[in-house]
């Protein structure tokens, strides 16, 4: 495992696969009971990893509950993040649900007891609900953070503009800084390439990637006949082989595989890290967990990565369908776009 910072406003140092506890427990009827949890758990930590990711709601606190278990007497190994936003048991109403400081309070008091801990190093807001103000998210973070209970703060799952409008506030208003964002990305979801991973990256956040694997559509095995995400979420988070293109995608990634001797899963996670994010690892099982660590390892040729861009494109959307055309680009560079080095870096 190598380890990287998270982001340009932090001095956290994270491994670079990060372990997702998603199915830490079995309250959602599909899971990992306790044992099997420790199991994934002590081998994600013997290879290096230090970087968790939970909720609130998985498995309806059962995976809070499973890992304040499991961090006892090692607290300080690990970066725990966590989120709020959904409900954490079925029991929860509209008060404690949303991106509200009420909300947002109630979440993280209930967590920290789960998680038998005094803090939690990330804290995302799982998501956008839409009608909170940014303005009350930021200076929520900002009096967790005076008060200890968190350390960093996150957005996952939130529009760009509102991710920029946080970030600007936060910086604007010198509260604690928006650290991190959490978006999917995968060769089947790369809808985020649009916007999203633009903006994180101009904005300096250090960002992480959930379902690499498509819900495991990108490792083959639904085309065996395997069940898994497909059916045990109720279809939830699971990408399905459902057009021409996602088929094509799957025969090259398979290709590549056994080009490289390795697993289509460790092809597709090891695309999502040479692009930049890190790859959340979700696993049910150890051997799903080993063969996840295995990607890791792989190191994607320039041709390999060209094959997998070719068949998994996505089609540019406005602006930038005017912005990267080439006469508008000769045209803003005074007829030098081909002398013109672009940043390899976006521009806020």
């Amino acid at each position: 495992m190598r380890y990287t910072l998270f982001g340009e406003h932090t001095g956290l140092r994270v491994s670079n696969l990060v372990l997702g506890a998603g199915n830490f427990g079995t309250r959602w009827g599909h899971g990992a009971e306790p044992e099997e949890s420790r199991r994934i758990f002590e081998a994600y930590a013997a290879a290096g990893g230090n970087f968790i990711d939970t909720a609130n709601g998985y498995q309806f606190g059962q995976s809070e509950e499973i890992l304040g278990e499991l961090l006892a007497g090692r607290r300080d190994d690990f970066v725990l993040a966590s989120k709020f936003t959904f409900r954490a048991t079925p029991q929860d109403g509209i008060l404690v649900t949303g991106n509200s400081r009420k909300a947002m309070i109630a979440s993280v008091e209930a967590s920290l007891k789960r998680l038998r801990t005094d803090r939690i190093d990330l804290l995302w807001a799982h998501m956008s609900d839409g009608v909170t103000p940014l303005e009350e998210l930021v200076r929520g973070f900002d009096d967790l953070v005076r008060a200890g209970k968190i350390l960093y703060a996150g957005l996952s799952d939130f529009p760009a503009w509102r991710v920029a409008r946080a970030a600007t506030i936060a910086e604007l208003r010198g509260t604690v800084p928006i650290a991190g964002l959490q978006v999917e990305h995968s060769l089947v979801e790369r809808s985020t390439e649009h916007e999203l991973l633009p903006a994180g990256r101009a904005l300096g956040l250090g960002i992480v990637a959930w379902s690499p694997l498509g819900g495991g559509m990108l490792t083959g095995k639904y085309r065996n006949g395997e069940t898994g995400r497909r059916e045990g979420f109720g279809g939830n988070v699971f990408q399905a082989e459902n057009s021409p293109q996602r088929s094509a995608i799957l025969d090259t990634l398979i290709a590549v595989a056994n080009e490289a001797g390795v697993t289509p899963g460790e092809i597709a996670i090891a695309w999502v890290a040479a692009k930049g994010p890190l790859p959340i690892i979700g696993p049910r099982t150890l051997a799903q967990l080993e063969s996840n660590l295995a990607a890791a390892k792989v190191a994607l040729s320039a041709d390999q990565i060209a094959k997998l861009d070719t068949v998994s494109a996505i089609a540019p959307i406005f602006p930038y369908t005017v912005i990267d055309a080439p006469g508008t680009r000769q045209g803003y560079t005074g007829g030098k776009a081909d002398e013109f080095d672009m940043p390899a870096k976006p521009v806020a």
